[in-house]
C-alpha cells in the first residue's frame, strides 16, 4: 500500500516541476538562458514591470550582467543591456523647488552627480547616478 502512495507523490512532484518550468515570469538564470536564449533584437522598454515591481533601468536579478525586458510587463522576452540600453536621464526634471537641465549634486550626501529618470523627482523618486 505504501508503494502506490509513494509513486503517486513522485508523479505529482514531477508533473508540477514539468509544468512550472514553462512559466516565463522568472528572470534569466543559467538554466533559462540554455533553454531560451536572449533576444538580440528589440529595445529595452522602460519602465517595465517584473515581479510586481516597476523598474526604470536595467536590473541584475539572477544573472551576471544587467538585463532588461522587451515588454512593458515582463513576458520572458529580454536582453542583456548594452551601454545604449540603460535608462536616460529625464531633462528637465523637478527637484524640490528647482528645475534642473543637467545632472546635479544637490541633495546627494557624497557629492556625486545624479539625475531623475522621470520629469518630477519630487513625486516619483526615481533616479540614477550620472557618468
Amino acid at each position: 500500500m505504501a508503494q502506490p502512495a509513494g509513486t503517486l507523490l513522485v508523479s505529482i512532484c514531477l508533473f508540477h516541476n514539468l509544468f512550472s518550468l514553462e512559466k516565463e515570469d522568472y528572470p534569466p538564470t543559467v538554466d533559462y538562458i540554455i533553454r531560451k536564449s536572449e533576444t538580440e533584437e528589440g529595445e529595452c522598454v522602460f519602465p517595465f514591470s517584473y515581479r510586481n515591481e516597476i523598474f526604470y533601468d536595467c536590473v541584475n536579478f539572477n544573472a551576471k550582467h544587467k538585463w532588461c525586458s522587451l515588454n512593458k510587463t515582463f513576458q520572458g522576452y529580454w536582453k542583456y543591456c548594452s551601454f545604449s540600453d540603460y535608462a536616460q536621464c529625464s531633462f528637465p526634471f523637478w527637484f524640490r523647488n528647482m528645475i534642473y537641465w543637467d545632472c546635479t549634486e544637490d541633495g546627494e550626501v557624497f557629492g556625486k552627480k545624479w539625475c531623475s529618470l522621470t520629469p518630477n523627482f519630487n513625486k516619483d523618486q526615481i533616479w540614477k547616478y550620472c557618468n
